[in-house]
Formats: structure tokens, sequence, C-alpha cells
């Protein structure tokens, strides 16, 4: 389904929906495509809001998960959301929690799927590899429990992106800022209820990862889904939405 991309100001985003916003925060080959699943699903709930990250955008000084939630907290405030739902995946996942650490007062919950932020499995100072379009093709793969997840259409678009000097040289410093910016000790801070979703299949952040942010963060819960990878939402939309609402209508107050 295709989705009206909104203005305002210099920030790009979809809205979809009233309600407490849910707002999405995609990773670092991810796009606003990403969460389509979802949107379709809680646009009847909530105010769906998915910014289009300037991964590419930001001069290289602030091309990190700082610079990034700096971005988030613009546009946060520029729009003047509040109670909000804050869902991340991947490097998505420790932009959320970068900014719920610096600025918890707009956010009224925490989603996390396969994020950053403790541990991943990188894709090292080679990566990527330009030119080499089955390397590509094969580390997409790796994202997902089922490989025809990773479409022709989606291999092409990392491709692009990997060919394009400049741009590879800000997802290394995104990559590289993700790895240095450990947050483990400072994750008892975060008071929000916060679900965190992971794929039991999932080799860039594997299970373990899911049970120590779950175990870091006090007020948390953690599920698996079985025979799925690192983007949940996008493998398995339906069982992620069955979960997440049951999260979100118990934090309302409301039956499951």
């Amino acid at each position: 389904m295709e989705y009206e991309i909104k203005k305002h100001e210099d920030f790009s985003f979809i809205e979809e929906g009233d309600g407490e916003p849910l707002v999405l925060l995609h990773g670092l080959f991810g796009s606003l495509s990403n969460f389509s699943g979802i949107i379709d699903y809680y646009k009847k709930y909530n105010k769906v809001v998915v910014p289009k990250l300037p991964l590419l955008d930001l001069d290289l000084l602030h091309s990190t998960v700082g610079g990034l939630s700096k971005f988030l907290k613009e546009f946060l405030n520029t729009r003047n959301y509040t109670n909000v739902h804050l869902l991340g995946n991947s490097l998505g996942g420790h932009v959320a929690l970068d900014y719920v650490l610096k600025h918890s007062e707009r956010v009224k919950s925490l989603i996390l799927t396969g994020s950053s932020g403790l541990y991943e499995s990188g894709m090292g100072d080679s990566y990527p590899k330009r030119g080499d379009y089955e390397f590509i093709k094969t580390t997409t793969e790796r994202t997902f429990f089922k490989p025809e997840t990773a479409t022709k259409e989606l291999v092409d678009e990392v491709f692009g992106i990997v060919n394009n000097r400049l741009k590879v040289i800000k997802i290394i410093s995104l990559a590289k800022s993700a790895i240095r910016t450990h947050i483990g000790s400072e994750l008892h801070k975060i008071k929000q209820p916060t679900l965190l979703i992971w794929g039991n299949n999932d080799v860039i952040t594997p299970p373990f990862v899911g049970q120590e942010f779950n175990k870091l963060i006090s007020n948390s819960e953690l599920q698996f889904i079985d025979k799925c990878g690192h983007a949940p939402m996008m493998e398995v939309p339906d069982e992620f939405n069955r979960i997440m609402h049951n999260f979100l209508k118990k934090l309302n107050g409301e039956a499951t």
C-alpha cells in the first residue's frame, strides 16, 4: 500500500490514523515500507507516525546514534507529539533508547525489536562490499529466518546504497557509532513500560540480547517469536501485531 509522505519544515514522514502517537523508527538499511503491516493494522487505533530518518543526509560528524537521537527530539518537539509509544527496530531501537534516556517526558511506552545498544553481530569493517551483488544479497537475507523475505526490490535498494561512496562512509560511521554507544549501564534509568519482541532465530542481535535488555530494563517484558529473524514486524507482522496490541491494551487498562 502506498502512503502519503507528509512534509513539515525539514521533516518527511507518514502519519496515518488518530489517537496516541505510535512512532516507528527503522534500522540502518531500513525504510518506511518496513512498517506497512504495522501501519495498516494500527491506524485504526493510533496515530501511526513513521519519520524518515536522515541516515544518509546528516553531515559525517553527526552520522551517529546521538545525531539521530537529536533529530528525533526535534521531530517530536516540532510535531508536538505527547504520550508517544516509541518503537524501534535494530539501529532504530538504539536511537529510541538514547532518546528516552535523555528526554523521557514525551514517551509513554517503549517497544524494541532486534535493537542494538548492547550487542550486534556487525558487518565488519570490510562491509559493505561495493559491486558485489551476491554478497549484498546474502547479507540482506541474513536479516530474516526465511531468506525469500529479502525481495529483489529490497536487495536492489541496499545494493544501490552501498555503491555510493559517500553513502557507504556514512553507513560505516553509523554502524561504528552503534558499536561504540554501549548503553547497558544506563538502562536501569528507563521507567517506561517496555516491550521486547525478539526473533528466536535472530543472528544479528541473538536471543540472549533480548534477555539482557529484559534483565537491565526493570519494567520490561520479553516475547520471543519462533522461526523469525531480525525484523519480526516484516517477517511475521500478524504475530508481531498481536503481541504488541495486547501490550498496549494492557497498558491502557483494556481487556486483552
